[in-house]
């Protein structure tokens, strides 16, 4: 799919909110509550703090060069380009946020070379799936948003957004985990309906295209929507909302045990895991009703 630039959708303000916006959610919020309400909890109310891993960073750093990569004339796009871009970016991120000049304590010497080096790795992955010369984007790290319900904002971040000629829309988003198992695939195709939910409500466009580029085993997984399937997620995305407020109301957000608490870093807080959450912070929950929409990953990327 050959690309044109269009304007950049830009997440409206708090003074363009319309008043009867109550709140705001995000993809990787909505996915955490379906995943397990406490997990919401923690992170959306609480706010409790989470280490950055290795793995987001690496993920955070490639879809920084893949960014920035599209900056360059056409011809130049090549996997020596991308590769040369990937220490500068590191350089950028850690003077960014410095507490990321610390995620190698304790490890082998080596450990941030070879960082670099398997974020170049998964670099490979992505020309193998695809070929940046015959690509201009629409957009790159774009923030959308909509109101659904006349009273939820929904809102997001893209990796990629392609506009054919025709203004046919292909959402692209990259993955630098392995292709995934079938929890991890729902959670993926999760998000991408959401934003292909955010451009039909903004653009009137249904997105011809949801594509997941996997990078570290160059598999690509397209998907095609169409309009009553996002009309029924966008009653998905809606009821679930309500059941979070509802949950909030109760100060009730009960734990749900699955293979994902393997990568949970809050199981010293979790009653599965013998531990006590810690007080409802009722006034937190309260404070701010577009709170959502400014949490989530430290960086667009992040969340893998």
């Amino acid at each position: 799919m050959t690309a044109e630039p269009v304007t950049t959708s830009q997440s409206p303000s708090p003074a363009q909110v319309p008043p009867t916006v109550r709140a705001s959610l995000s993809p990787s919020r909505a996915a955490d509550f379906k995943t397990c309400p406490l997990l919401y909890r923690f992170r959306s109310i609480d706010r409790l703090p989470e280490r950055t891993t290795v793995e987001q960073a690496r993920g955070t750093l490639v879809h920084a060069v893949l960014e920035r990569l599209f900056d360059l004339p056409a011809p130049g796009r090549t996997p020596a380009a991308a590769g040369d871009l990937v220490a500068p970016q590191w350089d950028r991120m850690v003077t960014e946020q410095p507490e990321l000049a610390g995620l190698f304590e304790g490890a082998e010497p080596a450990g941030p070379v070879e960082f670099l080096r398997s974020a170049a790795a998964l670099l490979e992955g992505y020309f193998a799936v695809e070929d940046p010369t015959r690509l201009e984007p629409a957009e790159r790290e774009s923030l959308i948003s909509a109101v659904v319900d006349e009273e939820l904002l929904i809102r997001g971040y893209l990796d990629r957004l392609d506009v054919a000629p025709d203004g046919a829309l292909r959402v692209v988003d990259y993955k630098t985990g392995g292709a995934p198992r079938e929890a991890f695939e729902a959670r993926a195709l999760f998000q991408l309906k959401f934003y292909a939910l955010v451009l039909w409500r903004t653009r009137g466009v249904v997105p011809r295209v949801l594509r997941l580029l996997y990078l570290r085993d160059a598999e690509v997984l397209d998907y095609t929507p169409d309009a009553e399937e996002l009309v029924r997620f966008e009653r998905t995305v809606v009821a679930l909302w309500r059941a979070i407020e509802q949950a909030t109301a109760r100060q009730d957000f009960r734990p749900r045990p699955s293979r994902l608490c393997d990568w949970c870093s809050h199981q010293a807080l979790c009653p599965t895991f013998g531990g006590t959450p810690p007080p409802f912070p009722v006034a937190a929950a309260a404070a701010d009703p577009l709170r959502d929409a400014r949490s989530g990953p430290v960086a667009p990327g992040a969340d893998e």
